[in-house]
């Protein structure tokens, strides 16, 4: 009963990093779609996000049968407990993503406004921080898990630094507006990514250590 309980645990750890797999990939590919102007590509982003919903809840679920039917105590509660956050912090990286698919579908509508180079470096931080956050959730590596929480930072800076630079644009030509409000945007979402990120990172030290950071870390 105790080794069905610890393979049906293993097999839950196995679907959120294919979870996990999947929104890392949507980031990358909307991030494509974007920067190439492909709007095929930004659809089809939008399209795979019913397969993330569909693993959010096969987790849920998963979660609830195991609280329910073997009841279990200390380390297998927070591992369970973690992995019910977890989901949801994916689910919602996944909802960033058709977001910024959405507004790269009216940017592909008008010319582009300038290149994309802080925004591709953004999207490159935040989506190496869902990487390495998952990847201190498997090896429950506290040490990665506050690196983690430390390059938020970074992308926040990206962030302020996008905001500025479209002002500008939007203060030279009131016409750019528009397209410069949906860049300030994506920035934004990107931004939730990493904030994402950096909530699996902070409960895989509450995973490991049984201590709660949130809002602790600087």
């Amino acid at each position: 009963m105790q080794r069905h309980f610890h393979e049906e645990l293993d097999a839950l750890k196995q679907t959120l990093l294919a979870m996990g797999g999947l929104v890392e990939d949507q980031i990358r590919r909307v991030m494509t779609a974007l920067i190439e102007r492909d709007s095929e590509l930004a659809q089809e982003v939008i399209d795979r996000d019913a397969q993330v919903n569909a693993y959010d809840i096969e987790v849920d679920e998963k979660c609830v049968e195991l609280l329910a039917l073997h009841q279990p105590t200390a380390g297998d509660l927070r591992f369970i407990t973690t992995a019910m956050k977890i989901v949801t912090d994916l689910e919602r990286i996944g909802d960033q993503a058709v977001n910024i698919a959405q507004r790269a579908l009216e940017l592909n509508r008008e010319p582009q406004l300038k290149p994309y180079i802080d925004l591709p470096r953004m999207a490159e931080k935040s989506q190496r921080m869902v990487k390495e956050s998952l990847d201190a959730f498997v090896t429950r590596d506290t040490e990665l898990a506050r690196r983690v929480c430390a390059e938020d930072a970074e992308v926040d800076a990206l962030k302020e630094q996008i905001f500025r630079e479209l002002l500008t644009f939007m203060m030279e030509d009131a016409r750019t507006i528009p397209r410069a409000i949906r860049l300030i945007l994506i920035s934004r979402f990107l931004e939730r990514v990493a904030d994402h990120a950096t909530n699996i990172a902070e409960m895989v030290i509450y995973l490991v250590e049984s201590k709660i950071v949130r809002h602790m870390l600087a």
